[in-house]
This record gives C-alpha cells, structure tokens and sequence, in this order.
C-alpha cells in the first residue's frame, strides 16, 4: 500500500478545510476577547470617575446645606 501525498482523498480535504474554518473562527473570537477585555477595563475606569466625581458632588451639597442651615439659625 503506497501513500502519495499529492493526492487526498476528498475526507481528508473536507476536515483540513473544516479545520481551518475552526481556526479562523478561533482567531476571531482571540481577537473579540481581547477587545472586549479592553472596553471593560476602559468601563471600569470610567466607572471609577463617576464614582469619585458623585462622591465630590454630594459632599459638596451636604456642605452648602451645612452651611445653610446654619445661617438660618
């Protein structure tokens, strides 16, 4: 029994062309992973800010209402 590389059979051909379709398609969920990755880490940031600018903001109103009430009195 010989084996010729020059000629696969037509099994051979469907899995090496279904094995680079597996290929592509793990290529490009990579390269979806990794961006998503990115615009989370972009979010959380973003997030952070919010949180301090919030934080800013409220302690700014809780003094002007401070001082306020202590001017009525």
């Amino acid at each position: 029994m010989t084996n010729n590389n020059t000629t696969q059979t037509p099994e051979i051909i469907l899995l090496e062309e279904k094995l680079d379709e597996l290929l592509n398609r793990y290529n490009a969920i990579l390269k979806e992973n990794q961006l998503l990755k990115t615009k989370q880490e972009e979010l959380v940031r973003e997030k952070a800010k919010l949180i301090e600018k919030t934080s800013t903001a409220r302690f700014r109103v809780e003094s002007m209402i401070s001082r306020l009430k202590s001017m009525e009195q």
